[in-house]
């Protein structure tokens, strides 16, 4: 009996330490598992966000040929009315596609660069950085004798025409900021995990942008005025995008109101 019973308890003996040397391994696998798990989703979650960015671009491209279109082929023939506010609502292609892409990937506008925080901040340093931008790259130019360089080739004399191309121009900032600062930007930093390449591939897409009706030297120009926008944001406390996007309508304005007063 009583080897019997030294038998038994050293089978227990075993069964335990069989049951002691499972555990570790099963922990081990769950642990790696996780890993496998974690790896996958975020491969699967970058892939995602190449599509967005991807269909985004080619989505707000469209819309920029198709507002082209319309202004070109169709806005003229109506009447003057009907054409300053619908020239102004078509800037809204340029954006569409991007905004639907954030709302199916349920990012936020505060992803992008909004907040609410310091709003008048925000705003106040806004309409700083477009006069500022202004006077170093459109009004120093003209008075150096280069204004063909930023003649838009728009003469303005009457204050409504001055207040709806102030408008206009808040459009186009909204419009291109939001794409190009904000949505594009925003995918490039998820995908590449810095700052420095989502400046470099937005600023570039932002340059070619204005490829269409324009030339490689405004491509040039375009782009690194995209990467000082970037700098602005990146390096400006409480420089939000709504600041760059009233920065870039200012300054867009700004190019008119120079013209017309300075190039006759």
């Amino acid at each position: 009996m009583e080897n019997i019973t030294i038998y038994g308890e050293c089978e227990m003996s075993k069964e335990r330490s069989k049951e002691k040397n499972i555990k570790p391994m099963n922990s081990e696998d769950n642990e790696i598992d996780k890993i496998i798990e974690k790896s996958k989703e975020k491969e699967l979650t970058k892939k995602k966000e190449l599509i967005g960015l991807i269909i985004g671009w080619i989505g707000a491209m469209a819309g920029l040929v198709g507002m082209a279109a319309f202004n070109n082929f169709v806005l003229m023939s109506l009447s003057l009315g009907m054409r300053m506010v619908l020239i102004i609502l078509m800037r809204g292609a340029l954006m569409l596609i991007p905004f639907i892409i954030m709302l199916i990937s349920r990012d936020r506008l505060r992803d992008y660069g909004f907040t609410k925080d310091k709003l008048g901040v925000q705003i106040g340093l806004g309409f700083i950085l477009g006069f500022a931008v202004s006077l170093m790259l459109t009004f120093i130019p003209i008075l150096a004798g280069k204004g063909i360089i930023v003649d838009n080739g728009r003469r303005y004399v009457y204050a409504w025409q001055f207040m709806h191309e102030f408008i206009y121009c808040m459009a186009i900032g909204l419009s291109e900021e939001y794409v190009f600062r904000g949505f594009i930007y925003e995918k490039v930093r998820r995908l590449s995990g810095t700052n420095s390449m989502a400046v470099i591939i937005s600023s570039i897409l932002f340059g070619f942008m204005h490829l269409l009706g324009g030339n490689m030297i405004q491509v040039t120009l375009t782009a690194l005025l995209g990467a000082l926008f970037c700098y602005f944001r990146l390096k400006i406390k409480n420089c939000s995008l709504l600041s760059i996007i009233i920065c870039h309508g200012v300054y867009d304005f700004m190019i008119t109101v120079c013209s017309s007063a300075f190039m006759g």
